[in-house]
Parts: structure tokens; C-alpha cells; sequence
């Protein structure tokens, strides 16, 4: 055994602690990495993207948003119609009580193939929630949920696994293993789902050339800044190209300047074409990025804006109404 200079014994057998670490990452990594197992196909093939999305063909979301991107605000109410099958996203009258409290409220929107959108709003007001239900660790209490033409609720539990997979997942904690390379970690994320090392052997160098971590892929996860770490996470979400990744507030450990890389590096990946999809209170961030913008408040959407800013501007009587309501808020302790 030799000592890495960091502390760590290279070839030591792993401790308990770091197998329980292991294993914890290897479930959660079931809602971040696509599937190489679908109903019918063969193990160790990926699905063909025409498996995961609709066959129809539309106007690309790119093309539709040159035409409404010019800073024209859309009410929710009057929201630009989204021809059928363009969608991956599709929520329809969705609402999800907790006990006691109010997680979505009749929430209907839709998101287009390769679309890039923020989810906005104050603590509590249903960002979580849409993307625990997207990623099926909730169940509407009712409405109608689609993800790529397909009715959620018809994805019987023991499908749901693979059904995750096809979908890509940054943590704003990273949920990286300690005990792993960035170049393990990444692979890891094949290995779990049946990856071949031919895989991981063409898969993993080119996405840590696309996050910029080609010249760290040695380094454990102890010896990355934040914003690295991040990358290795998005890295890992994104290793098996999937149609739709979700970022829950992926800069919110971060400070300004590397929040802006990690930012770009989500825009390069939509622009491979993904779906993406961001829960941020980055405020800056999204008013520079000028992206389409879903805004929540108390479960509802309020707002969905081509090319929108994080908040939009306050008429006097909108402004009056907000002061004299009671604040969302918590009061400090």
C-alpha cells in the first residue's frame, strides 16, 4: 500500500463506513443516470433517444423562442401554446397536499425538447416539489404528470428505477463518494447501471474534457474547490447524455464567479440538446441569462415568461397589495 500525499492509502481496503457511503451514493445515483436496461431491449444498450422522447417532429423550442424572445412578457394565463409531442415536461392541473400544508396547487405548465428553464420562487413555494415529482419520489395528490409522452402514474413501481435513470440530477450537496477519484466517481455512475469498461473507457474521458476536469481526474473529492466538485456532479448526471437534467439550486454553495461556469456549463450541455431545468434563487444569475422563467408562489404558477428576469416589474397597486399582505417570509429567531 502506498500513501497518495494526501493522507489517503492507495489499494487499502475500503472501511466499513466508506462501503455504507457507497452504498447510499449507488441508490441515489438511480434518479440521476439514464438506462441501459428498457423493457424489451437488451442489457447494455442505451435507449435510442426516439425510445425516450415523442416521434413527432415540431418546430424546435430554439426556433419558437427567436420568435418571443424579444423581452415580451407572458402572463401564465396567456402563455404561448406548445404544439403536442414537442413536449417533455407536461403537468396538467397537478397539486400535491402535504399534511397541513400546500406543496403544488392545481399547477399546469409544459416544457419543450431542449428548452432551458428556471424555476423561480421563495422558500416553500414549490420548486422542491415539482422536482420530487418528476423524479417520481412523489405522487400528485392529483392531476396529470408526463414525461416524454408518458403518464407517469402508469410507470409501475418496480419500473420506476429505469425510468430514472433517463433522467440527470445536480445536487446543490454534490453527492460525490469521498473515497473516489473524480475519475471513479463519474465511472461509478456507469458501473451501476451494468456499463461495460469499453464504456466507461469512451464515456468518461470526453465528459470530463466537456466540464473541464480532464486535469483532475486523480484528485479526490477533498482536494476540489466547490465549484469543481460541482462540476463532477454535473459530470456524473450528464455522463450518459440523458433528454431532461434537473439542477436544484446548483450554485447555492457557490460564489458569484464560479457560479457563472457552472451556469455555462449547463447552457453548453442544452445546447448538445438536453432539457434543462433549474430551481435557483440566483436572482443575478437569472436575470443575466434571460432564459424562459416558470415562477411559483404558495404552490401555484404565477408567471411563465419568455426571456423573463427573476422578478418581474411591480405595478404601484401590485406594489401596495404586497406590503399591506402578510410577509412569505419566516420571521427570524
Amino acid at each position: 500500500m502506498t500513501n497518495n500525499g494526501s493522507g489517503r492509502r492507495v489499494g487499502a481496503e475500503p472501511s466499513r463506513a466508506d462501503r455504507g457511503r457507497a452504498r447510499t451514493v449507488a441508490i441515489t445515483l438511480q434518479i440521476t443516470l439514464q438506462p441501459t436496461v428498457a423493457e424489451g431491449a437488451s442489457a447494455g444498450r442505451p435507449l435510442p433517444s426516439e425510445h425516450l422522447m415523442p416521434s413527432q417532429n415540431t418546430t424546435s423550442a430554439r426556433s419558437r423562442r427567436r420568435v418571443i424572445a424579444s423581452g415580451t412578457r407572458t402572463p401564465a394565463a396567456s402563455a404561448p401554446s406548445r404544439a403536442a409531442g414537442a413536449q417533455i415536461v407536461d403537468f396538467r392541473a397537478v397539486s400535491k397536499l402535504y399534511t397541513g400544508d400546500v406543496g403544488l396547487d392545481q399547477a399546469t405548465f409544459s416544457v419543450d425538447r431542449e428548452e432551458f428553464v428556471f424555476l423561480v420562487g421563495s422558500t416553500g413555494s414549490g420548486k422542491s416539489t415539482v422536482m420530487r415529482l418528476l423524479i417520481k419520489e412523489l405522487e400528485p395528490t392529483s392531476g396529470t404528470i408526463r414525461v416524454a409522452g408518458r403518464d407517469l402514474s402508469q410507470i409501475a413501481r418496480k419500473r420506476v428505477p429505469y425510468y430514472r435513470r433517463n433522467i440527470g440530477v445536480v445536487f446543490q450537496d454534490f453527492k460525490l463518494l469521498p473515497n473516489r477519484t473524480v475519475h471513479d466517481n463519474v465511472a461509478y455512475a456507469l458501473q451501476v447501471t451494468g456499463g461495460s469498461r469499453k464504456d466507461i473507457r469512451a464515456k468518461v474521458p470526453d465528459i470530463l474534457r466537456l466540464t473541464g476536469l480532464s486535469t483532475k481526474l486523480h484528485n479526490y473529492p477533498d482536494q476540489l474547490s466547490g465549484g469543481e466538485q460541482q462540476r463532477v456532479s454535473i459530470a456524473r448526471a450528464f455522463v450518459n447524455h440523458p433528454p431532461l437534467l434537473l439542477a436544484d439550486e446548483p450554485t447555492g454553495n457557490l460564489d458569484p464567479e464560479t457560479s457563472i461556469d457552472i451556469m455555462r456549463l449547463l447552457y453548453r450541455i442544452n445546447r448538445t440538446g438536453t432539457t434543462v431545468l433549474v430551481a435557483t434563487h440566483d436572482q443575478a444569475m437569472v436575470d443575466k441569462m434571460r432564459r424562459r422563467v416558470l415562477e411559483l408562489s404558495r404552490g401555484r404558477i404565477v408567471r411563465d415568461e419568455a426571456a423573463g428576469l427573476y422578478a418581474r416589474d411591480e405595478s404601484t397597486r401590485e406594489f401596495a397589495h404586497r406590503l399591506r399582505s402578510p410577509s412569505e417570509r419566516p420571521a427570524s429567531v
